[in-house]
Parts: C-alpha cells; sequence; structure tokens
C-alpha cells in the first residue's frame, strides 16, 4: 500500500478535526477551556471517553497481549480480569466521588483537597496528577507515533522526531482556543472511527477464516486463547489480583484524573454525570472483549500464514510481531488497502483523544492549581488566556521530550508499563483521597504531605522489586496500586490527629 496513499489520509482527518474545532471555539473562553461553560451533553460525554479510555494503547496492544507472552504479562483473555475490575471502580467513581464533586461545584477536582486538608495537600495531589498524566498519555501518544513511523513514514525518509513534532502541533492547533468544549466533540468523532475500524477488522478476519462468532470462540478456545481466570495465586495475573486491581485503577485514572472528570463535571447535572459514567462503563467491557476477539483471531490468521512461536517470541519471516507490533504488521501487509486505511483511521482516531484531552486537562490543572489563576483577582480575561497559551506550549514540549524517552526505551508491550507506572503515581493520590472521605481526622497540612507522597511509591518500588524472594514466590501485580494507597493513608495518619482534638487546641 502507498504510503503516500495513507498519509493523504491522515492530513485528510487531521483537517477534519480542525474544521470541529473552528466550530466548536468560536465565541470560547477560559471557562469553554477548562469546564466546557458546564453545559457538555452527557451522551456525547460518556460516548467520547470511549475513546480517552481505550486510546491506541487498546487499539494496539490489548489485541497483542492474547498470546503466549512473557510469563509477567497477560496471555490468553486474563486482560479482561482487569476490565471486570473496572467495572467495580466506576460504581464507586458514579455513586461516592461524582456526587461529592457536584456538591462542592469544582474546576479542578484537587480542590477538594484544599478544602478537606490544606494547601500543601492540594499541590501535592496536583503535582501527581502532572506526573501521573504526562507520563500516561506521552507513552500512548509514543506507541500510536511509532506505528506510524514503522508503517508509513520511514517509508517516504521522514525522521522519528519530526513525526512526533508534527503531530502535537497538530494536536496544539485544535485544542489552543476550545479546551475541553471542542474535545467533547473531536473525542466523538474520533471514538466513532475507532470502533469502526475494531468492527470491520473483526467482520474481515471472521470472513477469511469461514467463522461465525461462534466458530470462532470456538476456534480459539481450543486453542487456549479465551482462558479468562488465572488461578495461580503468585501469578501477577491472578485473577484476585487483577480484578481489586482493575477497581483500584479505574477509581485513580478516571474518579481522581483530572482529565477525566474534567469532562464529567462538564455535564449540566450530577444525575446525568452518573449516567455518563454508567453507561460509558458498559460499553467498555463490551469494546475490550472485542478487542481481546480480535487479538484471537490475529494470531490465528498468522498461524494459518505460517508464523509461529519461538520461546517469547512469535516470529513471521523472522521478525519477532508479539504484543505491540502484531495488529499493525497484519493490517498493513495481509489485509486489503481498503480495510489497512481503515486501520489507519482507527489507530490515528485512538491517538488523538488519549493526547488532547491530557494536554488540555494537564494545562487546566496547572493553570488552576499549581499557579491559582482562578484565584487571582485583578488578572483579565485576556491575561489569563495568555497564561494557558504558554502553559499549553510549555506541556507541548514536554511531552515531545517524554516521546523521545520511550523510544529510546523502546518496550514491547506498552500497554503494561503504562499499568505498572499507574501503580506508582496515582497511589498517592488514592491515599489522599481515600483519606479524606474515609475519615474525618485532622491532617497537620505541610511539607510531611509530600514527604509521604514521595515515600510510599520509593517503598512500594522495594517491595514490588524484592516479592518474590521474600514472600515465596508471589509476584506483586496490579494490586501495587492499593498498596501504595495504603502506605500513603497510613503515612497521612501519623500526620493526623483527631478532630475534636483538634478544635479544642
Amino acid at each position: 500500500m502507498s504510503s503516500t496513499l495513507l498519509f493523504g489520509f491522515v492530513i485528510g482527518y487531521f483537517i477534519l478535526l480542525l474544521g470541529v474545532a473552528y466550530f466548536t471555539s468560536r465565541n470560547a473562553t477560559n471557562d469553554s477551556f477548562f469546564i466546557g461553560n458546564k453545559s457538555s451533553n452527557w451522551m456525547l460525554v460518556a460516548f467520547g471517553m470511549i475513546g480517552t479510555s481505550l486510546s491506541g494503547v487498546t487499539f494496539v496492544s490489548v489485541p497483542g497481549t492474547v498470546g503466549d507472552f512473557a510469563k509477567d504479562g497477560f496471555k490468553a483473555f486474563t486482560y479482561f480480569q482487569v476490565v471486570i475490575g473496572y467495572l467495580l471502580g466506576y460504581i464507586v467513581i458514579a455513586f461516592v466521588l461524582i456526587p461529592l464533586y457536584y456538591k462542592l461545584n469544582l474546576t479542578s477536582i484537587y480542590n477538594y483537597l484544599e478544602q478537606r486538608f490544606g494547601r500543601f495537600s492540594y499541590k501535592t495531589g496536583a503535582l501527581f496528577f502532572i506526573l501521573s498524566r504526562t507520563v500516561g498519555a506521552t507513552a500512548r501518544l509514543f506507541l500510536v507515533i511509532n506505528v506510524l513511523q514503522l508503517f508509513i513514514l520511514d517509508a517516504m525518509g521522514v525522521p522519528f522526531i519530526v513525526t512526533a513534532i508534527v503531530i502535537l502541533l497538530m494536536i496544539l492547533l485544535y485544542t489552543f482556543e476550545g479546551g475541553v468544549k471542542t474535545i467533547v466533540y473531536t473525542d466523538t468523532l474520533q471514538t466513532t472511527f475507532m470502533l469502526l475500524g475494531l468492527v470491520v477488522c473483526i467482520i474481515y478476519i471472521m470472513g477469511k477464516m469461514d467463522f461465525s462468532l461462534g466458530a470462532a470462540m470456538n476456534a480459539l478456545s481450543d486453542k487456549g486463547y479465551t482462558r479468562i481466570f488465572d488461578t495461580d495465586p503468585n501469578s501477577r495475573s491472578f485473577f484476585l489480583k487483577n480484578i481489586i486491581g482493575g477497581a483500584f485503577i479505574a477509581i485513580a485514572m478516571t474518579g481522581l484524573d483530572q482529565e477525566m472528570m474534567q469532562k464529567n463535571i462538564s455535564v449540566r447535572t450530577v444525575g446525568d454525570s452518573q449516567k455518563n459514567i454508567m453507561s460509558f462503563s458498559i460499553v467498555l467491557i463490551i469494546v475490550n472483549f472485542l478487542f481481546l476477539l480480535l487479538g484471537g483471531l490475529l494470531y490465528m490468521f498468522m498461524l494459518d500464514k505460517g508464523a509461529g512461536y519461538e520461546g517469547k517470541q512469535f516470529l513471521n519471516q523472522g521478525v519477532n510481531i508479539i504484543g505491540d507490533d502484531l495488529f499493525p504488521t497484519v493490517a498493513m501487509n495481509y489485509l486489503p488497502h481498503a480495510v489497512g486505511i481503515i486501520f489507519i483511521i482507527g489507530l490515528i482516531s485512538a491517538l488523538f483523544p488519549s493526547a488532547d484531552g491530557a494536554l488540555t486537562a494537564l494545562t487546566s490543572s496547572f493553570c488552576i492549581d499549581m499557579l491559582g489563576l482562578k484565584r487571582k483577582e485583578g488578572i483579565s480575561e485576556k491575561q489569563q488566556k495568555r497564561t494557558r497559551m504558554i502553559v499549553h506550549l510549555s506541556f507541548t514540549v514536554i511531552f515531545m521530550i517524554c516521546i523521545l524517552i520511550f523510544k529510546w526505551i523502546n518496550n514491547k508491550s506498552i500497554i503494561n508499563i503504562i499499568l505498572d507506572l499507574a501503580g506508582y503515581t496515582y497511589g498517592p493520590l488514592l491515599g489522599l483521597f481515600a483519606f479524606g472521605i474515609l475519615t474525618k481526622r485532622k491532617l497537620r497540612d505541610g511539607i510531611g504531605v509530600t514527604i509521604v507522597c514521595l515515600l510510599a511509591p520509593i517503598a512500594c518500588y522495594i517491595i514490588s522489586r524484592n516479592s518474590a524472594t521474600w514472600l515465596g514466590g508471589y509476584q506483586i501485580g496490579f494490586e501495587l496500586l492499593l498498596l501504595n494507597g495504603m502506605l500513603t493513608f497510613l503515612g497521612l495518619y501519623f500526620l493526623s490527629e483527631r478532630a475534636g482534638i483538634a478544635q479544642t487546641k
């Protein structure tokens, strides 16, 4: 397939996004950028959040987990254990966190920490969000940029760094003015194209292999690909660890994440926001199952083409395509041109929602939480806008640096990196919010809070690295996030006192 033709579709898609951005950002204000003037339609937000949550990582990486992966990763359908946990986490978000955010009328969800504890806790929470979202978003962005580079732009002689700069400039252009107001609509458009790419690829491969849905599931079952539950307690993918870990990952990466909640609190009422979360979670479960189904079909398709397992590798003509390389390899080399074009459109549709929302949310959090832009009196709308644009540009540069770091790391499964990093960076946020919601104790707000939130991830890293030796072969998986949150909670407890005692002093 012509690289120039595919590149033309990428440019055409971007022009479409610019058109949407132009019409949605007219007469936009700072409130439009930060919270969409609290007038977003909940159905559009729910549908668009699917694209944000899935991103290019799900589109490319989840299908690759189905094959016989390395022992410390997923295999078969065991990733679905985490997805089951997500549903439990979304229930907590809908009926505990969402009402809290609306009750306090928050623009930044980290304002809760200031109201509950004080400014040090507030700044610490915002700082960990900025760190978490920067790392997570750039990892997702790197994955898709790398696929576009390998399958389109290398053939055109375009260096990776140029590809990354151009794509970041594209994202910057259509988020610069409208922010959340624009993203609600562009994410809806992009989710539609991403799901179209998924469904078309499944239907084509099933047709090519002469499978009905039932026959496909039976064939995958015979290969051992449909196993969902891992019953080995020492395994990183043990079902209880993954379900519990998935629940807390959803709470932390959605409910305590300014990017995701920024869209939810842009909805008119708390009831609509709850409907958004619950409908979104159900659709997300179905879509993740379809990605796993696609993964099994892709491995079987390539086995029929002569590929085979060799240790931890899945070799096709001497090239290892296990993990993140599987889906792009099949789509670009073995499927008809029309399906390959749909794959590319689906891929870039998965790219933009994970990056545009992150860039907007990071700008919002830094302006509101770290710079206190909404608090300062005497600053005009024009001055606020200038500050916001400088911050927006600065985060674009930071994104570029992080993408180059991930290029240097060059791991075969980005999804494992993202979920592992989430355990370290979101843990302190989980501990802070849990301590505020579950206790009535008065926290001695100060630098000690920041120290506790830094020490907890360090302790978790040491425990995780040595768990197999110290705990008789037990490997810490996604329960790392819960452990991190618990250590943070414990540290905050020692920095606190009973509220009644504090009031009598």
